[in-house]
């Protein structure tokens, strides 16, 4: 600003020495002096304009600079509200079933996962035995929906009136129940004759029952209204059954032989709908390390991933809890793990995600504590069936992980 000053107090005496030449002076040096006035101007024009720029572009410079310093502090203040308001994401659940001592039967006689299955339609793998019962979408998935009080019905099987259930076998099924209460029977109510005496399990938000023999569930847990595990173990006369986790039954003998399977609901109204799905009946077969002496393997159809997914679902654990145990009991023993799937689908898929549901087991076993030297894991893919894939338990049957002795 002092500069800019400077040159205009010599314009200023430029402009008096040209008024003042004027009258004193003869016109060659007049000529010569209003050539030099001229030159000055320019140069001092070209000062003031250079001083003029210099101090814009300072206060454009300066302006730019609170602007960003501004917008900066802005956004990092709109990020702090919004992580701060921002709800906290809850972690992914983990496979916490520690306890969970319930190991599904090796080989599928019977699985319904509604694939293909038509909304409104009646369940095609079913026969009614009473009430209103249909296909429905909830949660984006296919269920069985029960639509009125006592509606029931029975799994559809070539021949229903011979008794189905072998010595040893289980059920699973993945129950929604908004009140009351759901009830499983162990004959076919359509096609078989009642044995004497209770022959029904009844699952309640907080318990279940088959007399003699009751569970509540632990700390107040309660199961309504979202979906629960439903596991049912059977072995020569002993029962045992779970809602998730919890065991709630124990029954060292029944007085009767079961035969079929019959599923009931019991809801206190026709609004409030019942939802079943992913049901597996399945024969069992002699302990793990048994078979691991007889076949040197164990084939575990029971392992359950999400589907197309690595993803192991809880109900897995039983079986992975039982592997860990006897490993754990015979350090000597180490297994290469191996996926298997079904043929539906594309072969490279399926390829790769045997790999990564063989990967996930072993992840799974060294977090319980297994050394990973004693681990390792492979892939085969659709590969290696053990069953037809022309029917949904060959399918069930070739979905499976197999623990192979090294």
């Amino acid at each position: 600003m002092k500069r800019i000053l400077l040159l205009i107090f010599c314009v200023f005496m430029i402009l008096v020495f040209h008024i003042s030449g004027s009258s004193q002076v003869a016109d060659p040096f007049r000529k010569a002096a209003r050539k030099s006035e001229q030159q000055v101007s320019k140069q001092v024009n070209k000062e003031i304009d250079r001083e003029l720029n210099k101090a814009s572009t300072e206060q454009e410079d300066k302006k730019t600079s609170e602007t960003q310093s501004t917008s900066e502090e802005d956004k990092q203040a709109t990020q702090q509200d919004e992580t701060k308001n921002k709800p906290q994401q809850e972690s992914a659940p983990e496979l916490n079933w520690a306890k969970y001592d319930f190991v599904p039967g090796d080989r599928v006689i019977f699985e319904d996962n509604l694939v293909n299955e038509e909304n409104g339609e009646f369940p095609s793998r079913w026969d009614l035995y009473n009430g209103n019962i249909e296909i429905a979408v909830f949660g984006g998935e296919n269920v069985i929906m029960f639509r009125q009080y006592g509606s029931e019905i029975i799994p559809y099987l070539t021949n229903p009136k011979s008794d189905y259930l072998p010595e040893i076998f289980t059920v699973e099924f993945d129950l929604y129940l908004p009140n009351n209460s759901f009830s499983v029977y162990f004959f076919d109510r359509k096609n078989q004759s009642s044995p004497r005496g209770r022959t029904y399990l009844d699952i309640w938000k907080d318990k279940m029952e088959f007399s003699p023999s009751q569970g509540v569930l632990p700390d107040g847990e309660r199961i309504d209204n979202r979906w629960a595990h439903i596991a049912i173990a059977y072995t020569k006369g002993k029962m045992k059954a779970y809602i998730n986790e919890t065991r709630l039954i124990n029954i060292p003998r029944l007085d009767f032989d079961p035969t079929g399977i019959s599923m009931r609901a019991l809801q206190s109204s026709d609004k409030n709908h019942f939802y079943i799905k992913n049901i597996r009946i399945a024969e069992g077969g002699v302990k793990y390390y048994d078979r691991l002496l007889q076949d040197g393997k164990i084939i575990a159809s029971g392992i359950r991933f999400d589907v197309n997914k690595a993803t192991l679902r809880p109900e897995s654990m039983g079986i992975i809890n039982e592997i860990a145990g006897l490993m754990k009991s015979n350090t000597d023993i180490s297994f290469s793990v191996e996926g298997h799937t079904d043929s539906d689908g594309d072969d490279s898929f399926n390829q790769k995600l045997s790999e990564e549901r063989a990967q996930s087991v072993v992840k799974t076993l060294v977090k319980m504590g297994i050394d990973p030297g004693r681990l390792t894991s492979r892939g085969w893919g659709e590969n290696k069936p053990l069953d037809s894939n022309d029917t949904p338990e060959g399918k069930a049957n070739n979905r499976r992980v197999e623990f192979v002795k090294m």
